[in-house]
């Protein structure tokens, strides 16, 4: 039967003399989406976030006239609609008879666990690996990372004008930019990059740029001004869900930027058939992960 583990599935665990049975238990990372996204808790089947844009510069006040009046105005809406992700195995009553080795039985219930945290991960860095990706838009109808969100006082970007790879000249720029966000009225606001999220690929060229007290790769005694003005306070992470090796993000201290929702917390069941007389588990989790405030996240695609 598919999806079954029999006898047929483990023929050596029937027989003494094993010394190890691998493949299935790694060492794996620590846990990495947290890194992108601020963890909130639901208790609906979904979650909405809506933009109230703010007022407009106040116009000068002739003598003797009237004040001028404005009027808040609903932006885009964000939905995050829960998913629910299970998984299970099934062992026939032979299976759990004659295996000899009780290990064998004990770890499956370890690797169902491991595959629901790495689904997770692989969940969360997609928002990322399709940051670029229009086909994958948020409530205003562009992609996470763009040239041209459309907002009231015209379109704005996250990304850099001109795609660049990681370096210290392209970082720079990005926390310029970052440094003259507007909100949606046009308004400058105060936003702050809080960390660096690459890709294994650029993690040595991260920590040389981060790391050093001279800008790096120059004759010239120049300081390293991210590092000496505090730029990144929290630093670099890096993430090994990641699937381009040299796209770069930058996640900002905006409120309601990327969010993961959890509804319902892994959870595991097992149980007998009564007929058949297998044995059952299973693994259940139920959560979403996306964006609000586009202002969270600035990047680059690489050049």
């Amino acid at each position: 039967m598919a999806g079954v583990i029999g006898t047929g599935n483990h023929p050596a665990a029937l027989w003494p003399g094993v010394n190890a049975f691998w493949g299935r238990m790694y060492k794996e990372h620590t846990t990495q989406y947290t890194e992108i996204f601020d963890v909130k808790s639901s208790g609906k089947a979904y979650e909405e976030d809506v933009e109230v844009t703010g007022f407009a510069l106040a116009p000068v006040k002739a003598e003797g006239s009237a004040v001028s009046y404005d009027s808040e105005t609903q932006g885009p809406t964000s939905r995050y609609t829960h998913v629910p992700y299970a998984l299970g195995f099934i062992v026939t009553h032979e299976e759990i008879q004659d295996n000899l080795y009780e290990v064998v039985g004990k770890r499956r219930a370890g690797a169902l666990a491991f595959s629901m945290r790495q689904t997770k991960e692989n969940v969360g860095a997609n928002v990322l690996n399709r940051a670029f990706n229009s086909s994958f838009t948020g409530g205003d109808g562009v992609e996470l990372l763009s040239t041209a969100h459309p907002t009231l006082d015209g379109t704005q970007s996250n990304e850099l004008a001109t795609a660049a790879d990681f370096s210290e000249a392209a970082l720079e720029d990005l926390l310029i930019q970052i440094n003259n966000a507007k909100n949606s009225r046009g308004l400058r606001i105060s936003i702050q990059a809080q960390k660096l999220i690459v890709p294994p690929a650029l993690m040595f060229d991260v920590q040389r740029v981060l790391k050093s007290e001279l800008r790096v790769s120059t004759a010239d005694n120049d300081i390293n001004a991210v590092r000496s003005m505090g730029l990144l306070p929290g630093g670099f992470t890096v993430n090994n869900y990641l699937t381009d090796t040299d796209a770069w993000f930058l996640k900002t201290n905006v409120m309601n930027g990327l969010c993961c929702f959890n509804r319902e917390k892994i959870g595991f069941g097992r149980d007998n058939d009564f007929d058949t007389m297998n044995a059952k588990a299973k693994a259940y989790e139920r959560y979403s992960v996306g964006w609000t405030d586009w202002r969270g996240c600035y990047g680059s695609p690489g050049a």
